[in-house]
């Protein structure tokens, strides 16, 4: 998702996505939880009233941030999974795309997965996280020998992917194994094993 900065002072005539943008450069200055919906303003050139007219507080408009994060998301692993036939391929090519995800869009992964945002109140979160579940599953059923099993196979697939990318984030692996194409190998290669362990 390109952020396009605007100048401050000047007239928007998009509010909403004035402050979405502006948000997410200060989430990539300072994490999800460093900043002010006001400098989410000041960062817009608007009125520090403005933003009520479209977010009730800082975690409405985070979450907002979220949904789009999920669905860059969807986008991303749903083109990934488009270029290959084979289930195992496929769920390798999504866990590449999950942690090159969170590389190339740093700020979205912050938010969509390290805000801490309140799913009872934010439900559109719980939906747009769900869809997952709702792509990856007949791509599990195709390897696993029933529903439950499909159903572990995505979450350790997931989980996997997702602890990767934060280890990346966080220099937790040594020298090499630490650059982004390491990562995206050692996710497809976590991927093809937990799919071999399933295989009917």
């Amino acid at each position: 998702m390109t952020v396009k900065r605007r100048p401050t002072g000047t007239h928007h005539g998009d509010l909403r996505n004035a402050l979405e943008e502006a948000a997410l450069v200060l989430v990539a200055e300072r994490g999800p939880h460093g900043f002010t919906l006001a400098e989410a303003c000041r960062k817009a050139g608007v009125s520090v009233s403005a933003p009520y007219k479209h977010f009730a507080d800082r975690e409405a408009l985070l979450a907002s941030l979220a949904v789009k994060g999920y669905e860059e998301q969807r986008r991303r692993y749903r083109a990934a999974l488009a270029a290959h036939t084979d289930p195992a391929e496929q769920l390798a090519a999504f866990a590449v795309a999950y942690v090159r995800f969170a590389v190339e869009e740093r700020a979205l992964f912050d938010i969509t997965f390290m805000a801490g945002l309140d799913k009872s109140r934010h439900p559109e979160l719980a939906r747009a996280g769900g869809v997952l579940h709702d792509d990856l599953m007949p791509v599990t059923g195709r390897i696993a020998p029933g529903a439950d099993q499909a159903f572990e196979l995505l979450v350790q697939v997931a989980a996997a992917a997702h602890g990767l990318a934060l280890f990346q984030r966080q220099d937790m692996l040594p020298g090499l194994w630490n650059t982004p194409s390491s990562v995206e190998e050692q996710a497809a290669r976590a991927a093809r094993a937990l799919a071999g362990r399933h295989i009917r």
